[in-house]
């Protein structure tokens, strides 16, 4: 098979084959078929060009902080990046992470990988896709029957019952705009992202009504996943592996964490759980390689369909994708939607179709999904502000 090398970076090919529809890959990455990028609509220097880029941007320590600084060790990034938040301290696994790595498929065929593609890394938000999937098979189930009813209809937890949190819905938090106020795993909701300059702006203004503000806020994230638990009175890790892991044949070596403090007793039952955390903001999370990531995210570009079973309900990819009222960039939990047109969208790229979205991760982790070109994109640690710069090119590279 021949094998076209980025000049200056090992590890990269461009495979050949031939082109064909319909394909999606059998369990076990080393036969995910690869296929020659020109013979599926790709400009070869372009797509080059593009995943230069995204080689050469890794994910670096801010200059302030001065030299020194190892950006792959993640004990020591992920503290330095939250220091100015009270309460900032880990509380969940922080791993080392690799370099830059991913993989660009079209038609279900792999047409370009550099980087360490097995290695387990964390994924920080992208856990939140995770997450949402979870709480869509719980609906598609019938176990939460309508999102726009309250939680605390089906969670009996006190921290759903207060007098601020009683009427929050399914869907508010799924947007990120439920306001959830409490303190879960030692973590207080007012604690998650203040302002840089003043640590007390979210304590003094106090929650925000339920539905009124997006806030992206891990403490209510955390609230979700819990929430999820008590409905499914099982481990979620273990319904997403049931449910949506295993059938589209990941590789077994991922892990969804929680924290060392998450561990809860539901009344109805008699064991242990572990909460299972929703990003990597205090470690934890998921923790996946990136062919793992590309198998999810051609089931997010075929609508939750895995080479004729349904997995997961067209319905609920049609409700994720749903633009929020109070931020039309984002839907559900971590689909971040194509908007250029809108202040403060993460992924802005006029060049990109308007149906494109993505999945994104701090790091930055991205896996992005184009469904008018049939193309998943995982690129894995590349500065944020050039994530919508790699997505550019990678349009650029498509031919036809």
């Amino acid at each position: 098979m021949k094998h076209l090398l980025l000049a200056g970076l090992a590890g990269l090919a461009l495979t050949a084959c031939s082109q064909a529809q319909d394909y999606f890959p059998a369990a076990g990455d080393t036969d995910w078929e690869r296929r020659d990028p020109a013979t599926l609509g790709f400009d070869v220097p372009a797509l080059e060009a593009a995943i230069d880029f995204a080689v050469t941007h890794e994910t670096r320590a801010p200059e302030a902080w001065g030299e020194g600084i190892d950006a792959r060790d993640l004990e020591v990034m992920v503290p330095l990046t939250w220091a100015y938040e009270p309460h900032s301290s880990p509380i969940g696994e922080l791993r080392p992470r690799g370099g830059p790595a991913g993989i660009i498929i079209r038609n279900g065929y792999i047409v370009a990988e550099w980087g360490d593609l097995e290695r387990v890394d964390m994924t920080f938000s992208v856990s939140k896709s995770f997450l949402s999937h979870v709480v869509g098979l719980a609906v598609d189930d019938g176990l939460i029957e309508d999102v726009s009813a309250p939680v605390s209809d089906l969670v009996e937890d006190p921290l759903f019952h207060t007098g601020h949190n009683t009427p929050i819905t399914w869907d508010q938090m799924l947007r990120q705009t439920s306001g959830w106020s409490g303190t879960l795993w030692d973590k207080p909701d007012w604690a998650d992202r203040p302002s840089r300059d003043n640590p007390a702006s979210d304590l003094v203004a106090g929650p925000p009504v339920p539905g009124a503000a997006w806030e992206y806020n891990d403490v209510r994230v955390n609230a979700l996943a819990l929430a999820a638990l008590h409905v499914w009175h099982e481990p979620l890790a273990q319904v997403l592996d049931e449910r949506i892991m295993t059938p589209i044949g990941s590789s077994g070596s991922w892990e969804w964490q929680g924290y060392k403090n998450s561990w809860v007793e539901l009344e109805e039952d008699e064991e242990l759980y572990w909460s299972v955390s929703g990003g990597g903001h205090w470690g934890g999370g998921m923790m996946l390689s990136a062919y793992d990531q590309a198998r999810f995210g051609l089931l997010g570009l075929n609508r939750g369909n895995w080479d004729g079973t349904q997995l997961l309900s067209e319905a609920w990819y049609e409700r994720s994708l749903t633009p929020t009222d109070v931020a039309p960039f984002y839907g559900y939990m971590n689909f971040f939607l194509n908007r250029p047109d809108v202040e403060g969208a993460a992924i802005a790229v006029p060049s990109a179709p308007a149906s494109s979205f993505a999945y994104l991760g701090a790091g930055t982790n991205m896996i992005y999904i184009d469904p008018e070109h049939d193309i998943v994109a995982v690129v894995r640690w590349i500065e944020s502000g050039e994530r919508n710069g790699f997505i550019e090119r990678l349009m650029a590279a498509v031919a036809e």
